[in-house]
């Protein structure tokens, strides 16, 4: 091996330097004690202070919050999303405020759209969870329901059921009061029928007729339609001095409705002015053909007053009674029709039926509707104590623990138990059939604010949030900043009404009046309440706290209600007679109408010639003028009237006859008119001196009767 040349050797002595104090650190590294340590103890050190910082920052984080949980569901209202929040019903409203609910109609029983249920919660810093629906199952099906047609062997014959009806005052109670031999129609408040009369009437032959009497006025049209259904035969009253008239032809369509056949009772023909012969030729316009025109219709003429030819008439009812082969099944469970219903303050709810199958006796449960009753007693129309009443009879029937509405199917049940299960699943469907209604009336309103709300943002879409809030905000300040339950009233006029009658069928009457009432531009009516039996304290106080009146029909009101009433100011409006009861209607709401103002002309007078006057340093003009007609009243307003326009009006300042001062200038007189302010006379104009008069105004709303 060659030794390195002395140049190389040169060149390896930085190098060995540089090795050897590198050797010399690394021994004096070993040597020292705390240096060995260093980087195990920098490691352990750096550990130490993250866990420092954590500790440190614990106690800096917020505790932890949870948020409330509201149970939520389809179809919730204002007030159960309240109950579900724990809140109060104006907290929903502030929850909802900026969206497109309406809160202007939101009532605590108004339904909630889903997505403003889930609004509300999530802007009250809450959060929801979808309520769990368990499996739906379908209500079985627990209504009472007829009976189907009975063998034809056991059906027996049962007497006719026939119905009066005709035109007002055309003698129909007048009639049956002399085929029963009674004073009846002397217990009719105006001498008019205003209520359904059911009566079984015996004839000296020993046939049995049940007869109802119906209303003749134009206000009972339901009633007459409750008694066409109700009925076998029809026996249409026509006054043989008056003719066919407007309820005369509403009867035959009752009738016709119905499929009922028609027997024509032509009254009134002892009268000197009657026409039976134009009565019938009458007729045939709206249908009703007589026998000697070629129909099947008999016709005959009576006089009720005088009892002429009741004999005949009754005959004629008995033979078609025996054409139709009335019968029915007197056995079995009951089946009835109600034809009135009223309240007795000694019985309690009392309807009035007609027992079309079965036989009714006491004890037995029937169901009318969502009512139901057992049996305590059976009266028949004279007010008499019945065990029972069989096919076609009429009976009033006490024991109902509601009182059902006029024109229900009344069915007998097995037991209390079976009927209350009716009535359950009846007021059920009732319910289910209203809430349909509701939704459908709610998605209509959401569809129509929904395309508002849409139309009223579109021309502020280019705008910025900021900048849209506040140009609503401006638009609707009044509406935003005021609470529906801190509304003031309206100012328009209106009449909220309580309604009370002795009977379902009086109230119904007038509840179909009111649905007539066309004039709500003018005044508006409410009916907040109706009921059947006496004027209450209640009544008043309802009617006192929406500021409206009180009207009974055939109703009475105790001394403390009449002061009750007094005090708070409400008007108890009390009446016998339909048309004079639904004519103080119309009173008063006239009386709610401000009164218009109408201008009648005092006289007139023509401009002859123009001139001025100086009245101190200022010139007047001044019109001479001749009174043409009436006379001018310089208290009264004038105006200035140029071919058929209206120049000027106002008053005048002076009023003179030749050079004195007058209040009056009469027809034929010359006087000079000056007026405060610049008007420019002219020879030929028409000054009038009119009248400003306060008339009071009347409501357009027409009845019909």
């Amino acid at each position: 091996m060659k030794a390195p040349s002395l140049q190389a050797c040169d060149w390896l002595k930085p190098s060995m330097s540089v090795m050897s104090s590198m050797m010399r650190a690394a021994v004096l590294l070993r040597s020292s004690a705390p240096l060995l340590t260093w980087p195990q103890s920098r490691r352990l050190a750096s550990k130490q202070v993250k866990g420092q910082r954590k500790e440190q920052k614990k106690p800096n984080l917020k505790p932890k919050v949870d948020k409330q949980e509201v149970e939520i569901r389809q179809g919730m209202t204002a007030a159960a999303l309240a109950a579900a929040m724990n809140r109060d019903f104006d907290h929903v409203v502030e929850a909802l405020l900026n969206t497109p609910a309406d809160l202007d109609s939101l009532q605590p029983n108004s339904v909630l759209e889903d997505s403003w249920i889930k609004e509300a919660v999530i802007r009250s810093g809450m959060k929801f969870r979808w309520a769990k629906l368990g499996e739906s199952r379908e209500r079985p099906n627990r209504d009472a329901q007829r009976r189907p047609p009975a063998d034809p062997t056991l059906l027996a014959s049962r007497p006719p059921v026939v119905t009066i009806m005709g035109h007002v005052d055309h003698g129909k109670t007048t009639l049956l009061d002399s085929l029963r031999k009674s004073q009846l129609v002397a217990t009719e408040a105006g001498g008019i029928t205003q209520h359904i009369g059911a009566f079984l009437v015996q004839l000296p032959t020993g046939e049995r007729i049940t007869f109802l009497d119906t209303p003749g006025h134009a206000a009972f049209s339901s009633m007459r339609a409750r008694g066409a259904h109700a009925t076998d035969i029809v026996v249409l009253v026509v006054a043989a001095d008056d003719g066919v008239m407007n309820q005369t032809v509403e009867s035959i369509q009752h009738a016709k409705n119905a499929k009922v056949p028609i027997i024509v009772a032509v009254n009134k023909c002892d009268k000197p002015q009657a026409d039976p012969q134009r009565v019938k030729q009458e007729l045939l316009a709206h249908g009703v053909v007589c026998e000697e025109f070629g129909g099947d219709v008999q016709a005959v003429h009576i006089s009720a007053l005088k009892g002429d030819n009741l004999q005949a008439l009754a005959e004629a009812t008995v033979a078609l009674a025996e054409v139709l082969e009335l019968k029915a099944d007197p056995d079995g469970p009951v089946e009835a029709v109600l034809i009135e219903s009223r309240t007795d303050k000694g019985k309690g709810p009392v309807t009035t039926a007609i027992v079309q199958r079965g036989t009714l006796r006491r004890g037995c449960v029937l169901v009318a509707g969502r009512c139901w009753a057992k049996v305590r007693f059976l009266f028949d129309e004279n007010g008499r104590a019945v065990p029972e009443a069989a096919p076609s009879a009429v009976v009033q029937v006490v024991g109902w623990k509601e009182l059902p509405s006029a024109g229900e199917t009344v069915l007998e049940v097995e037991s209390e138990q079976r009927a209350r299960e009716v009535v359950e699943w009846r007021s059920h469907q009732a319910e289910q059939h209203k809430l349909l209604g509701e939704q459908s009336a709610v998605q209509l309103k959401q569809q129509r604010h929904l395309e508002e709300y849409r139309r009223d943002r579109e021309p502020l879409a280019h705008l910025s949030w900021r900048q849209r809030r506040a140009a609503l905000y401006r638009a609707d300040k009044i509406r935003f900043s005021m609470r529906p339950s801190e509304r003031t009233e309206s100012d328009e006029p209106g009449l909220p009404l309580v309604i009370k009658g002795d009977v379902d069928g009086s109230v119904k009457t007038l509840l179909n009046i009111l649905d007539g009432y066309d004039a709500q531009d003018e005044c508006r009516l409410d009916v907040i309440h109706f009921g059947v039996g006496d004027v209450s304290e209640n009544d008043v106080n309802m009617a006192a706290t929406f500021g409206g009146s009180v009207y009974g029909f055939n109703v009475a009101a105790s001394r403390g209600v009449t002061q009750l009433a007094a005090r708070r100011g409400v008007a108890l409006q009390l009446h016998r007679v339909i048309y004079q009861l639904v004519e103080t209607l119309r009173h008063e709401l006239s009386s709610k109408l401000p009164p218009q103002r109408r201008c009648s002309t005092v006289g007139e007078a023509t401009v002859l010639a123009v001139f001025a006057v100086s009245v101190g340093k200022k010139e007047v003009l001044v019109a001479g003028c001749r009174v043409q007609k009436g006379q001018l009243d310089r208290r009264l307003k004038f105006r200035l009237i140029r071919g058929r326009d209206t120049v000027w009006e106002g008053s005048v300042l002076a009023l003179k006859h030749h050079k004195d001062d007058v209040a009056t200038a009469k027809a034929g007189m010359e006087c000079g008119v000056s007026v405060d302010g610049e008007v420019d006379f002219s020879a030929g104009d028409v000054i009038e001196c009119f009248e400003e008069q306060e008339v009071p105004r009347v409501t357009s709303w027409d009845p019909g009767f």
